[in-house]
């Protein structure tokens, strides 16, 4: 901001020497000398200009603008004005590239932690698959499994009754019956 007001300071002050080495005023009038044969008649215009006309060239005008001092004053704050804006852009500019680095470098490490993340799932779902494939496998086993422990144990109540029959022991139908009933009704579990 130093640099700028020493900058302003230094172009305000060239200005004006300029404009003042410019405008210097003679006090007295200068000569003019005429030769005899280099002044030519005027030419006719086809079109006159009215009266008025030329004296309103030579008239100052009624409103005058700013003088070229104010002029410069007026240029010289717009000027220090428009550079604190470009200083303060600038600024601006700089956070948003910093920010835009940080964003990328944050997207990058996202995208590379989505895919592990995404690799993960797929063998985690995999897996899940595969186990519960091998989970039904184990049901049908099991349940496959115990028909067949019903039916060895109705084969082994059945081998024992034969027995008790060999060696002489009373079997009464009706517990034989409840021993068959029982055997082929057995609940599961």
């Amino acid at each position: 901001m130093k640099s700028n007001k020493k900058i302003m300071l230094s172009l305000i002050s060239l200005l004006l020497i300029i404009l003042i080495s410019g405008c210097t005023v003679t006090k007295e009038p200068g000569k003019l000398s005429v030769r005899p044969g280099s002044v030519s008649q005027p030419q006719q215009d086809p079109k006159p200009l009215p009266s008025g006309s030329v004296a309103k060239r030579f008239q100052e005008p009624a409103t005058q603008g700013p003088t070229a001092v104010e002029s410069a004053i007026n240029l010289s704050k717009e000027y220090a004005t428009l550079s604190e804006e470009v200083a303060v852009l600038r600024r601006e500019n700089q956070d948003l590239i910093t920010r835009n680095r940080q964003y990328k470098d944050e997207n990058a490490t996202l995208k590379a932690h989505l895919q592990q993340t995404q690799k993960e799932l797929t063998e985690a779902n995999d897996l899940m698959i595969e186990m519960r494939v091998e989970l039904n496998n184990w049901r049908n086993d099991i349940l496959g499994f115990r028909d067949e422990m019903r039916e060895a144990d109705t084969a082994q109540l059945q081998a024992l009754l034969r027995i008790l029959k060999i060696l002489g022991g009373e079997v009464s139908e009706q517990s034989a019956r409840n021993e068959d009933a029982g055997s082929t009704t057995v609940s599961p579990g």
